[in-house]
């Protein structure tokens, strides 16, 4: 029921009346006394909130769908006056289940009940005639699809279920009619199985020359005969859901599906099975598809996306590697008319993405910005603004790794003007609303900027920023380091396209704008209010008038194109209100006409031109052009007045720069190059001559639709002379360029995902090279720097330690850099400088010195700061220190305020002698940045943090024993148990890499000078038993150890031995063996020497002793220079030789393995340097041994090898390239003999030996340049780590380069059998020389664990084995469970439970049936569960509905929100009768509605 008086409620009160004249009259007195101007004003009240209002366009006809009581209200006065249309047409009261209106003819709208009657509109709602349908309407969210051409021409889908009998439930599907004339007549049937249909012209910007009747439609092969109507067939359909999304296709045809139906098959043939959808963005149609392997099973859960702009020629779109699309997990955002931009989720349950945007066509995507911030439904904060070309408003996860640990996101605010090439943080305003300086800095814009809250949590309908109105922008959101809660927010304003922004108001608030920007409406957004500001110069000024109630706003609107003077405002009376209805109604609408104001109407002298995009104080040029408005001074006192004519923007062409170009077809961006994909074709008539040349591609063409002055400006797509081997697959040469350094390089580093180097000399001086060493310049301006340092977690920053407290630094991968001053002199007594926090990159401690200048100081100390905002202040956290660090590590969750300290007890003296004055180290824990301090431990040797273990070395006063300690959370420390014959009381440890659920430690067993050794261990999983794993391993006297893992593939570990561990006591003379375990530590084994060495020759050695050893850890010069690659799997390089033990460097030869260690083969005689290339497919070595002048490659990972002469003769020290080894350019880092004092850097590039990318198909993985392989294959038992895993490696001999890194693995294929491997000797157990697993002499068994869970019906005593904890075998051989006995009050179980367990299936299947008639009557909301997603096993009726089409799903879960944005194709680019406008389907938002419904408000 609503009541459209203005008095709320009729009544024969004469009294009431009376009381409420008078109180009228007040109030107009109030106002002619002074108060600000209050615009007419009319309530109406609602029974319920709407599910959807919307405007039809550019009229003031206004339609209200209450989808509780399903009746329809309508207005004709922009809201002033309501009539519901049971009363005022043929529509009967409550059969309005859905109200859908023609998205291009906004005369027409469509009402939809339950059943098969339903009822359009043809004259905006004034009249409406029914119409009938064959079937019900469909659940999903594309009920009806529109033509937007031929306006008549409709698709309507239904659902059609049949009952299968008894209580087994119903059997639906998905059919699709058509109809030619908009309902007059029965629509006609078209396909069937179908889970979406569309017209190819389902956008407006749809290439016209395609044919109108083009339809496509995703469907599914019928069921097979016989099993239709069985709930056998239909259960299996269901339950085979990897067949029935094979059976997902997208057809097309010309004649709705008569007589003309097409398998379209994207170029990709019979594989273009597993369609899950089609839209329209724009002037393209996409559709995505999941491969399926040729058995109907999953090859993975990447998707693939093909577009195609006329219709006929589809096209795949492709992605970086590594970015590959999955599963519900991309969201098409809004695009522009010359691009798509995608947000692609491409780790399984992330919480933030990637966008990428297309070039024109659709097909090749860049990155455009990482941790864009996304909800679990796929929604992404993302908006351009409305008529301004370019600006869009992003928001990103700024904390992504810590969010992937556990805690709340922190989201930043992002803001682009070149439609997504380059991203900013938003300026924010100096002062707030009253005037005041606001908190923090707003120069230092990275952690003082503006952030604004965003889609993923709407507060309003329809655009959450912007409207028609040219340049003007509002939002809710923070001043700070990042957004705070919505309640903690204010509201500000930009009338520069978000140039510049002010605060207009404290407190978060709807708003609106009206008659294009003339007038900005606002209301109270946190709580009940009686007041509604508004402002006539762009938010100078604001002025505030009485509502007459007091409401929680809902609502805060006007006509689409915001050129109205009238608004409607939806709000929810008080509780308490004296104002409700007479039946209790409490949701108001109340209509503000501000025409009645009597403002005059603006001339052409209250007009400016207004240019979109100033940068800078110039207007900026975007596609060629720049834009510009005519709007409404800022200070004129006048309405525009021009309701529905929206502001036009108008162009200007630039002259053409290097933004109007992009990469020509069968090109793809390499930088800011364009690189070709694959041979050039040669125009005929030309290369019929040796030594011929053509003319080609210069790589780059306009963008299509640009418009700039290429006479004024660079023409970059001038075809070019080649040669005509260009346009063949032949390889071109490699190049090098030498650079001289004045002075040696001591240390090097990359920045992360960069090509910028940075290298630190003997002169003290730091040189950047920002194109990966073809030339170097000097950086901080030379100034004398006395240390390096790389940020250890944000590998973009880096900071240059001087000889005063000036340090520089850059937080921008050396693009900038900037100083800050550290709060003391640095230290010179071997501690740390700075230490860096996991999660926060600003985070740092700096460990300097006091009254050290004295030689003979006698209060020389460490002193330890923290600072919070990297380095602009500073915190004092400790005296007399040897080392401060952060607790918190990315595994190790601690609080990320802990600060541990190594701290001296005493606190006096001078650090230079501590040790003589008998001060013990104490280990001080400090929560709250040390102002709470807590001493763990009186006396440490030291401590370590890794992984998600905390080890701490104690030292026992009394006895001068070390007794270490492990913890998992910081406070709780347990000791480490060693078997009890071990004595290792008074012995070094060192603590190696462990990644894999337990920790590997090295205990120094014999000690003496050049014949240093020890004994491994390994730890169960939280750290506190320790098994012996390895005996006689070797490390040298610095404590470093022969033990490296293999990177990329977890538990596979290289380990050298000392083999003569008599002998080497006396002599000092080490005999070392090389030994490898593929099962973490579990058991280890010699390596596999080869038959033949490089030559083809067979080894002198042949017996039973004979193996392959290798170089370890201990000689390396560079330890950055490791076996394995991260993105080369499997692969690895070391120095060594076949025999019976490991002979001298120089007496070495260079080996390869490229099965994990498994088999071994020799590349090259002599020791050599390596590096990989290109994620492996380029290898490169360099002699070791003396000087040269070239370097040997190998482009098939071995089986051939080249070499390259760079000319200049050099010994080479080091070879570098980007960390993740995916480049294709090197840099040797060497001296030559005949200047020693000075470093060479040779920079070799290798891009132009092949100019064909590999390609990566998941959708046809028989026609790609790459294998899948596994490390295990080599083998007969196929798994390793009890699982087997697929990883993707280019096939040998393919002569093409990969680019982006590869998405590893690629796949987990099962967990497989346990077996022997997948067991280790329990605590107090050792392998003994037949590898059993024998209690240690001396040793007890662990006794046994006799507690139960309360599941578990027996308890198992111990055996020698303990399952690796990293290993995820399930079933076959059970080796760590011993004899069994009942757990305690165990019994079987009675008939009752197992009739309990044979019933409930049943009862559940009861239940689905009320489900399912609840579902159909529209009573409540039910979300289906997602593809992949626990759901209600039990639920037949629910699972009867879908039996041919799973995927279908996906497109049900929102049917109650059929306006929702959801992954891939987003009802952001649902059809709208003007593109920018605010659409107001409420469906989006009425859970949120509904909620405030239970609130307590006063």
């Amino acid at each position: 029921m609503a009541s459209t008086t203005r008095l709320f409620r009729n009544t024969n009160n004469w009294l009431l009346q009376y009381l409420l004249l008078g109180l009228a009259l007040l109030v107009g007195l109030a106002t002619a006394a002074g108060s600000d101007p209050k615009p007419e004003l009319h309530h109406t009240l609602f029974n319920n909130l709407p599910s959807k209002i919307f405007y039809f366009d550019d009229t003031s006809v206004v339609l209200y769908h209450d989808a509780i009581s399903k009746n329809v209200w309508r207005s004709v006065d922009e809201g002033k006056v309501w009539n519901i249309l049971s009363k005022t047409s043929d529509v009967p009261d409550g059969v309005a289940t859905m109200l859908i209106e023609h998205p291009f003819d906004n005369k027409i709208a469509f009402i939809l009940g339950d059943d098969t009657t339903h009822y359009r509109t043809m004259d905006r709602g004034a009249s409406w005639a029914p119409f009938k349908t064959e079937l019900p309407p469909s659940i999903s969210a594309n009920t009806l699809s529109f033509h937007s051409r031929q306006w008549e021409w409709i698709l309507f889908t239904g659902q059609n279920c049949e009952s299968t009998g008894g209580w087994k439930g119903r059997i639906c599907h998905d059919e699709t009619f058509y109809t030619k004339d908009a309902f007059s007549t029965s629509p006609k049937p078209m396909l069937q199985y179908t889970s979406r249909c569309l017209f190819a012209h389902d956008k407006l910007e749809y290439a016209k020359n395609v044919d109108d009747s083009l339809v496509y439609c995703v469907a599914f092969e019928p069921p097979p005969a016989g099993e239709k109507d069985t709930l056998k067939g239909a259960l299996s359909s269901l339950f085979a859901g990897t067949r029935t999304l094979r059976e997902s296709r997208l057809y097309s045809s010309f004649d709705f599906f008569a007589k003309d139906i097409n398998f379209v098959d994207l170029g990709i043939g019979k594989e273009a099975r597993g369609v899950v959808g089609i839209g329209g963005v724009q002037k393209y149609l996409v559709t995505a598809l999941k491969p399926t392997s040729t058995t109907g099973g999953q090859d993975s859960s990447e998707m693939v996306l093909y577009v195609t702009e006329d219709g006929i020629t589809w096209s795949r779109a492709l992605f970086p590697h590594g970015h590959g699309l999955k599963e519900n997990a991309y969201t098409i955002v809004e695009s522009t008319e010359h691009s798509i931009l995608v947000d692609v989720n491409s780790a399984a349950g992330s919480k933030s993405g990637t966008l990428f945007t297309s070039n024109s066509n659709g097909t090749y995507f860049v990155r455009s910005l990482e941790h864009t911030n996304r909800n679990k439904m796929g929604i992404v904060d993302f908006e351009k603004l409305v008529g301004v070309e370019g600006v869009a408003i992003v928001n990103v996860v700024s904390n992504p790794d810590a969010v992937d640990a556990g805690q709340e996101k922190q989201l930043k605010t992002m803001i682009t003007y070149d439609d997504g090439g380059h991203w900013n943080l938003i300026q924010a305003p100096t002062r707030d609303n009253e005037g005041k300086k606001v908190s923090c800095d707003t120069s230092d814009i990275k952690t003082c900027s503006l952030h604004l809250h965003s889609v993923t949590q709407p507060h309003n309908y329809g655009k959450v920023f912007s409207s028609t109105a040219p340049g003007l922008v509002m939002g809710v959101g923070t001043i700070g380091p990042n957004l705070l809660p919505y309640d903690e927010c204010d509201t500000f304003l930009s009338t520069d396209a978000g140039l510049t922004w002010k605060m207009v108001d404290d407190g978060a608030k709807k708003y609106e704008f009206g008659d294009q920007g003339s007038i900005l409406v606002m209301v109270e957004d946190e709580e009940p209010t009686d007041e509604l500001q508004y402002s006539w110069d762009f938010g100078q000024t604001w002025k505030s008038f009485d509502l007459g109630v007091k409401i929680r706003a809902r609502l805060l609107t006007t006509v689409p194109d915001s050129t109205s003077l009238k608004f409607i405002l939806l709000g929810t009376l008080t509780r308490h209100s004296a104002h409700k209805g007479e039946n209790g109604e409490r949701h108001v609408i109340i209509h503000m006409d501000f025409d009645t104001l009597g403002k005059r109407k603006c001339t052409d002298r209250d007009m400016e031109k207004w240019y979109a995009r100033t940068l800078g104080g110039k207007p900026d040029c975007l596609m060629g052009h720049k834009q510009w408005f005519m709007r409404r001074k800022a200070d004129a006192d006048c309405v525009v007045h021009k309701k529905f004519e929206d502001p036009v923007g108008r162009e200007e062409d630039c002259p053409c720069t290097d933004e109007d170009y992009e990469c020509d077809y069968n090109f793809a961006p390499d930088g800011d190059n364009c690189i070709p994909v694959g041979p050039e074709p040669i125009p005929s008539g030309s290369c019929l001559r040796e030594d011929d040349k053509f003319l080609g591609s210069s790589g780059f063409r306009l963008i299509p639709g640009n418009t700039c002055n290429v006479d004024k400006g660079i023409k970059k797509d001038k075809l070019v002379s080649k040669p005509c081997h260009a346009g063949k697959a032949e390889p071109g040469l490699i190049s090098h360029q030498t650079f001289n350094f004045p002075g040696l390089v001591l240390d090097q580093s990359y920045f992360a995902d960069s090509h910028t180097i940075i290298a630190f000399t003997t002169q003290n001086k730091v040189w950047q090279s920002s194109n990966e060493g073809f030339s170097w310049n000097q950086v901080a301006g030379g100034t004398y720097v006395v240390a390096m340092t790389v940020h250890a977690y944000s590998k973009d920053r880096a900071y240059l330690i001087t000889d005063t407290r000036v340090v520089h630094y850059t937080t921008d991968k050396g693009k900038s850099w900037n100083t800050f001053k550290a709060p003391s002199d640095p230290n010179s007594l071997g501690i740390p400088l700075l230490d860096f926090h996991p999660l926060r990159p600003d985070w740092l401690i700096w460990t300097g010195m006091k009254d050290c200048s004295e030689a003979d100081s006698k209060s020389c100390r460490a002193v330890a700061y923290y600072t919070k905002d990297n380095g602009r202040n500073w915190g004092q956290i400790e005296e007399y220190v040897r080392i401060c660090s952060w607790g918190r590590d990315k595994n190790l969750r601690l609080d990320e305020k802990i600060i541990f300290c190594e701290s001296y007890r005493d606190k006096k003296g001078s650090q230079r002698s501590v040790y003589a004055d008998n001060n013990p180290l104490q280990l001080v824990s400090g929560e709250f940045f040390f102002s709470q301090k807590k001493v763990l431990f009186p006396s440490i040797v030291g401590f370590a943090t890794f992984e998600e273990y905390m080890v701490v070395a104690e030292l026992y006063e009394a006895t001068r024993a070390i007794g270490l300690k492990i913890s998992l959370d910081g406070k709780h420390f347990a000791l480490a148990r060693f078997p009890p014959n071990m004595h290792l009381e008074n012995q070094a440890y060192t603590v190696l890499e462990s990644t894999t659920d337990s920790i590997f430690l090295h205990v120094t067993t014999h000690s003496d000078a050049g014949s240093e050794w020890g004994s491994l261990f390994k730890s169960n999983s939280n750290g506190t038993y320790y098994s012996p794993s390895l005996e006689y391993a070797n490390r040298n006297s610095r404590g470093f150890v022969d033990f490296e893992k293999m990177i990329g593939l977890d538990g596979i570990a290289v380990m050298n031995i000392v083999s003569n561990p008599e002998e080497a006591a006396l002599s000092g003379n080490k005999k070392l063996q090389t030994r490898i375990t593929h099962n973490d530590g579990g058991r280890w084994k010699p390596l596999n020497p080869p038959r033949k060495d490089s030559l083809g020759q067979a080894y002198s050695c042949r017996g039973t002793n004979c193996a392959l050893h290798i170089h370890g850890y201990t000689e390396r010069k560079d330890p950055r220079a490791t076996y394995s690659s991260p993105s080369a799997v499997g692969l690895m390089l070391a120095v060594g030789n076949v025999g019976e033990s490991l002979v001298p460097y120089t007496d070495s030869d260079t080996f390869l393995t490229r099965d994990g260690g498994f088999t071994w083969e020799e590349v090259h005689k002599d020791a050599h340097l390596w590096e990989y290339g290109d994620q492996g497919s380029i290898l490169l070595l360099v002699n070791d041994e003396e000087v040269t002048d070239h370097v040997t490659y190998s482009l098939n990972e071995g089986l051939s090898w080249q070499d390259y002469t760079f000319g200049e003769r050099i010994r080479v020290r080091t070879i570098q390239t980007v960390p993740m080894d995916t480049s294709r350019k090197f840099i040797l880092f060497g001296v030559n003999p005949d200047r020693s004092d000075q470093s060479v850097a040779v920079h070799l590039d290798f891009t132009s030996v092949t100019n064909i990318k590999c390609k990566l198909d998941l959708a046809n993985p028989n026609d790609d340049d790459f294998e899948l392989w596994s490390p295990s294959e080599e083998r007969e038992e196929q798994c390793l780590f009890g699982r087997q895993v697929l990883y993707h490696r280019r096939i040998r001999d393919r002569n093409c380069y990969i680019g982006e890194r590869l998405p590893q693995p690629h796949k987990q294929v099962r967990d497989c059998a346990c077996t022997e491997d997948d067991y280790e000797c329990e605590f107090n157990y050792k392998r003994n020389s037949r590898g059993q697993c024998v209690l240690v002499d001396g040793a007890k068994p662990l006794e046994s664990d006799e507690t139960c869970k309360w599941d578990q019906s027996f308890w198992y005593e111990r055996t020698s084995m303990r399952k690796v904890p990293h290993s995820s075998c399930k079933g076959g051989l059970v080796l760590d469970q011993g004899a069994a006995h009942a757990c305690p009050g165990s019994a079987r179980h009675g008939w009752f439970f197992w009739a309990t367990i044979t019933v409930a299936p049943f009862i559940l299947s009861g239940l689905a049936a009320v489900w399912w008639t609840r579902r159909r009557s529209g009573k409540g909301r039910i979300r289906l569960p997602e593809p992949g997603e626990g759901g209600n096993g039990g639920v037949v009726d629910v699972l009867l509905s879908i039996p041919w089409f799973i995927v279908g799903v996906a497109g049900a879960v929102v049917a109650y929100v059929k306006d929702m944005e959801v992954p891939f194709i987003s009802e952001r680019l649902r059809r709208a009768s003007r593109g920018g406008y605010r659409s107001l389907r409420l469906d989006d938002d009425a859970a949120l509605l509904h909620d405030y419904l239970s609130d307590e408000e006063e």
